[in-house]
């Protein structure tokens, strides 16, 4: 069983990942301008490594404009 130490640290730093990225696609979205992005769908990776664990985790999806 997870620590509530572990399990607490890891969601906030989940929540500083999510929070970090949107704000980075969104500063993108902006510098590309409206004419880039309306109408257009962006693949998107994330990879997460911790490299202490050996651990190499990718998530990949679409991002629709």
């Amino acid at each position: 069983m997870m620590s509530d130490n572990l399990n607490m640290t890891m969601r906030k730093f989940l929540k500083q990942v999510g929070v970090t990225s949107q704000q980075a696609i969104e500063e993108a979205v902006r510098n590309a301008g409206a004419d880039a992005v309306n109408g257009k769908t962006f693949s998107a990776k994330v990879v997460l490594t911790i490299e202490d664990l050996d651990l190499t985790h990718e998530v990949t999806g679409t991002i629709e404009g």
